[in-house]
């Protein structure tokens, strides 16, 4: 067994990495302009949102607040007239970068927690580099990617997109678990 405490290094080297890699996947390669399209009579739609002052949050349209109103024959109508959506909205302006990025590298850093967790419970040190590689890697690419794929089941995210995202999740698993196999403890 190897503590959480000594494997500090490859859970802040393998963040580190996948958080640059990730911005290689993000901005250099464009395979992610892909993962939203264009709503027709996009500056119409704004406007008109615009006109209702919605708070940032995430919204269903139609919504029912509880199993009763989604049985009822109007909500029933709403559903079948259509459109139906899925959205998040916030006020407008640039988001904040900072935020966003600070929250990727914590996210980055917990997944290194808990690939520490399952490798250092399940191998002591010295344990050969495959065998590490494959319980952080496991691990990291289960953290960074499973949870994903609910989204598209439920809330109708392009599976495309899904498996655009699935693909980093398997580099970002294979960075941790090259870090971790390259510098487990002896």
């Amino acid at each position: 067994m190897v503590s959480i405490l000594s494997l500090w290094l490859p859970i802040l080297l393998s963040a580190v990495f996948v958080f640059l890699i990730s911005f290689v996947l993000h901005t250099v390669l464009t395979y992610h302009f892909k993962d939203f399209r264009k709503i027709p009579n996009e500056d119409a739609v704004m406007d008109e949102l615009r006109k209702h002052n919605i708070p940032d949050g995430e919204y269903a349209l139609p919504y029912a607040m509880n199993q009763k109103e989604l049985n009822t024959p109007e909500f029933k109508e709403k559903v079948n007239k259509g459109p139906a959506a899925f959205l998040t909205i916030w006020k407008g302006g640039q988001p904040s970068m900072a935020t966003s990025l600070t929250q990727w590298f914590v996210y980055c850093l917990i997944v290194g927690v808990f690939a520490a967790y399952v490798a250092g419970r399940a191998l002591g040190p010295g344990a050969e580099y495959l065998a590490v590689f494959r319980f952080a890697g496991t691990t990291a690419f289960l953290g960074y990617t499973l949870a994903l794929w609910q989204d598209s089941i439920w809330y109708k995210k392009s599976w495309a997109a899904t498996l655009r995202n699935t693909f980093d999740g398997l580099v970002y698993g294979l960075l941790t678990a090259g870090t971790f196999g390259w510098l487990w403890p002896d």
